[in-house]
């Protein structure tokens, strides 16, 4: 028997197995699926053994281009993540627990979703939080969904500065409801707040804003949170975490719903996911917030243990009965975030705060060396930045791959008229070497 063409099943039991479901051919099965859609063959290679996979497996990861120098941020962060979160996070008692609803038997995953909760309140400086969202995008939603249910208006105002992804999701969030929402377009890299104004009436239900915008300038939204309550309507603040090692908070501003992607707190890039998505809010909101919360309570002798709260379980499985259709969450990611969080502590998260910021404006001060090279300066700005270029950013970025840079997020493909536009992050892990490469590499690429 040749091994290469072998097939686990005789003509005779192919036969019977599509009898059975009621198809007379193989191609009857695949009839529903346009031609021109059909794989003209599947060209299966023959089994091999797990060493001989393992083998085959290693050599195509040899093909990929190793040392590549990562620039790219607009909310996906290169970060370092210390041991201890992989090593924790991959105890079997986390690593393989999923639903918590038998508080009986589920004492460490909720005591861990307590702590992480308790965390991202003392992050955000709001009073509550549930145990973790999906991702950004989807957190943004859902506080958006919050602000309609809490104002019972149908209006949701949203700065042209938010990530171009989370404003995506929105929409679709709320596509098919009888929902407006309305796009600020930015002014100068910032929230046009004179059109803001003009547009604050008694059917907005919320204003959504982001610190640092997609921009990385830094507005402080403390004035605007008064502006914004005095039309009745709420404050939804999108942010960065490691930011707020330095920034002020979203509960220091009047903000009163923070949500924001939690993969720069111990989560790897891993090709975009998974994640996990953080909501914090006023306790007004507490019983407006999707998904699970967990609380902590005493059994009959005394003893502290912890619950799901607030929320029955069919918040969780009856789509109809539903505050939100998020269900289960990013728990073992919102784990890791939390052991980032304990690891770092207080001060380390300052301290890698700071190293962020003052790394990107050493390259910011190497870029604008470049010959007719600007930085965009109408904010202050984190590790993330704006820079014009004399050519169109994409083409200069396809150029800079070849040499293993990763330069940035060009704008063009997001907002029009910003093709030479490219947004340049750097994070702790970039060296003065990494980031004097880049500064010489970009030269030359505007040159030729």
């Amino acid at each position: 028997m040749n091994d290469s063409h072998y097939c686990p099943h005789t003509p005779e039991e192919i036969h019977q197995m599509l009898s059975t479901i009621g198809v007379a051919s193989v191609e009857d099965l695949f009839a529903p699926i346009p031609a021109e859609l059909r794989a003209k063959t599947f060209n299966i290679p023959a089994g091999m053994s797990e060493f001989e996979t393992y083998g085959r497996m290693q050599a195509i990861a040899g093909d990929n281009k190793q040392g590549m120098t990562n620039f790219i941020g607009g909310g996906f962060y290169d970060h370092i993540i210390p041991a201890v979160v992989d090593h924790l996070s991959g105890r079997s008692e986390f690593y393989t627990a999923y639903t918590p609803y038998q508080p009986e038997c589920s004492q460490g995953t909720l005591q861990a979703l307590f702590e992480y909760q308790t965390a991202i309140c003392r992050l955000t400086g709001l009073d509550v939080s549930n145990a973790s969202l999906y991702d950004g995008g989807t957190a943004c939603a859902e506080a958006a969904m919050m602000a309609l249910r809490v104002t019972g208006r149908n209006k949701i105002v949203v700065d042209g500065c938010v990530s171009p992804f989370s404003r995506q999701v929105l929409k679709t969030y709320l596509f098919n409801l009888d929902v407006e929402v309305i796009e600020i377009a930015p002014l100068d890299g910032l929230l046009n707040r004179a059109e803001l104004a003009a547009l604050l009436n008694d059917s907005v239900a919320a204003v959504l804003v982001q610190n640092p915008n997609f921009f990385g300038s830094i507005e402080d939204f403390t004035a605007l949170a008064d502006q914004v309550h005095g039309a009745g309507a709420l404050l939804i603040g999108s942010v960065y975490p490691i930011s707020l090692g330095m920034l002020k908070s979203p509960g220091e501003m009047g903000i009163d719903i923070a949500v924001g992607d939690g993969q720069s707190l111990g989560n790897p890039l891993s090709f975009g996911g998974p994640s996990f998505g953080f909501i914090a809010a006023k306790k007004t909101f507490i019983r407006n917030m999707p998904g699970r919360i967990v609380g902590e309570t005493v059994d009959k002798n005394g003893t502290r243990g912890y619950v799901l709260t607030l929320q029955a379980r069919e918040q969780h499985i009856k789509r109809h009965k539903a505050t939100s259709n998020i269900c289960s969450n990013q728990g073992l990611c919102a784990l890791r975030g939390l052991i980032f969080l304990s690891s770092v502590g207080k001060a380390g998260l300052a301290d890698l705060a700071r190293l962020n910021r003052d790394k990107a404006e050493y390259a910011k001060a190497q870029l604008t060396t470049i010959p007719g090279v600007t930085v965009l300066k109408s904010a202050v700005t984190f590790n993330e930045f704006t820079i014009f270029l004399p050519k169109n950013a994409a083409d200069v970025v396809a150029g800079l791959l070849e040499k293993g840079i990763a330069a940035g997020v060009p704008l063009g493909q997001y907002y029009v008229g910003s093709e030479n536009c490219l947004v340049v992050t750097v994070t702790e892990k970039r060296t003065k070497k990494e980031i004097d490469s880049f500064v010489k590499e970009l030269e030359v690429a505007l040159c030729n």
